[in-house]
């Protein structure tokens, strides 16, 4: 059985080695990266810049302006997604699309 000295001194053993195996993984890492960045001739910019198939100010779960609206309540529906049950009413009664669109 270890005592306390002999437990508390592997431990600090392992931490430096940690340390060092972090460092060391750290450094391949950083110099796989410089070598990709030189292969395909990438700066640090391009690193930050939006990718070419990302479209320029539109992000998930933006508001869109409504095309539809009930008059009687004021209800509106921007056309996405499922259709309002107050237009699936009304048009179940009768009446067209058109007659909401704004």
């Amino acid at each position: 059985m270890s005592s306390l000295q002999d437990l508390l001194a592997k431990r600090a053993a392992l931490e430096q080695e940690i340390e060092a195996t972090q460092k060391r993984e750290r450094q391949d890492a950083i110099a796989k990266v410089k070598a990709i960045m030189a292969e395909y001739g990438l700066t640090v910019a391009d690193l930050s810049a939006k990718s070419p198939g990302q479209k320029a100010g539109v992000s998930k779960g933006t508001k869109v302006a409504p095309k539809y609206r009930n008059s009687a309540t004021g209800e509106t529906w921007s056309g996405r997604g499922l259709q309002p049950n107050w237009l699936k009413a009304a048009i179940a009664s009768g009446k067209k699309l058109s007659d909401f669109a704004l």
